[in-house]
């Protein structure tokens, strides 16, 4: 669920390692590539333009497809797969651009990552499809690096690691406020109560960013544009989904869920990890909960802020700043 520049390689797990995809994960990256063309657009205008390549990564293996040119050490593989020895976690969740662009959905199978099963499994791979859409977006990578918050990691890994400050009680506190007036906010009744609920919560936001230190709220605003939008894409996803006629082999798999079950279920979810959040606990993944609140909230303030999102790079201040209801 993450975006990285870059992540460190694993040593190969085994000198020997399976050169075919499972018929069970190919079934599922399959319906990624069935799923992602029937809701993408329905979410996010022209999202479906987008490069779209994939590396399903297994405990001796790592199997690419759709990337336009595979680099030398992966060989062919079935059903349209290249294979290489396994070089990344196996329950990584990562979008990236590790042979170049464009960036390629990086993840490993249901059960070695939190999702567990394929059903809930496909909504995340639509969440790290979102990531594809940012990184595509002319200015990506240069706009990241302007920040100037890598303090001279090369790695990509200060997007996890930047010292934010989670464990200060005063932004803790002041944090826990705006969270709860965020969640307040979005439960109003339309009319004048949200209307007054909306005011205060925009200026409770403003003050908050306006209390941090500058790299802090830098952090903090592209924390929340990358991968709080990209959780509340997810929850976008699996409500879309919930009405998906799978394939039959999609059906057969021995974890099939019906996509109009748990993963339909995710925003409610979300708003649960909200109000449990503690950003001394909780540290940076608070922003997923958070932001994906703050995108809930956009679609009751302004319903077409999304032709505003990649308008602002790296931050949804302005989308707040104008709003419209």
């Amino acid at each position: 669920m993450r975006t990285l520049l870059a992540v460190f390689l694993l040593p190969f797990a085994s000198a020997t390692y399976a050169q075919t995809i499972s018929p069970d994960d190919a079934t599922r990256v399959a319906e990624f590539y069935r799923l992602a063309p029937q809701i993408e657009d329905r979410i996010w205008p022209n999202w479906s333009k987008v490069a779209d390549p994939f590396l399903l990564i297994t405990p001796d293996a790592e199997f690419l497809t759709h990337f336009p040119t595979p680099p030398a050490d992966f060989k062919p593989a079935n059903d349209g797969f290249v294979t290489r020895p396994r070089q990344f976690p196996p329950n990584l969740q990562a979008t990236f651009p590790a042979f170049g662009p464009p960036a390629i959905i990086a993840i490993g199978e249901p059960t070695n990552t939190a999702s567990n099963t394929s059903t809930p499994w496909e909504i995340v791979v639509m969440h790290e499809h979102f990531h594809q859409l940012q990184n595509a977006q002319p200015g990506y990578f240069e706009a990241v690096a302007g920040l100037n918050l890598s303090r001279g990691d090369k790695t990509g890994m200060w997007m996890l690691n930047y010292a934010f400050p989670y464990s200060d009680p005063v932004v803790d506190e002041r944090f826990a406020a705006l969270r709860d007036q965020l969640l307040l906010t979005l439960a109003a009744p339309k009319g004048k109560t949200f209307n007054a609920a909306a005011k205060r919560y925009l200026t409770m936001r403003h003050d908050f960013f306006a209390q941090l230190a500058p790299d802090d709220a830098k952090y903090l605003r592209f924390q929340l544009w990358q991968e709080g939008i990209a959780r509340y894409t997810q929850i976008a996803a699996a409500e879309a989904a919930s009405s998906y006629q799978p394939t039959e082999a999609y059906q057969h798999l021995p974890d099939y869920t019906p996509f109009s079950g748990d993963a339909s279920k995710l925003r409610a979810q979300t708003l649960e990890e909200l109000r449990a959040v503690n950003l001394a606990k909780s540290g940076r993944t608070a922003v997923y909960s958070f932001g994906a609140v703050e995108g809930l909230l956009l679609d009751r303030l302004n319903p077409n802020w999304k032709a505003a999102y990649f308008q602002h790079m790296l931050t949804t201040d302005p989308l707040f700043d104008h709003p419209t209801h």
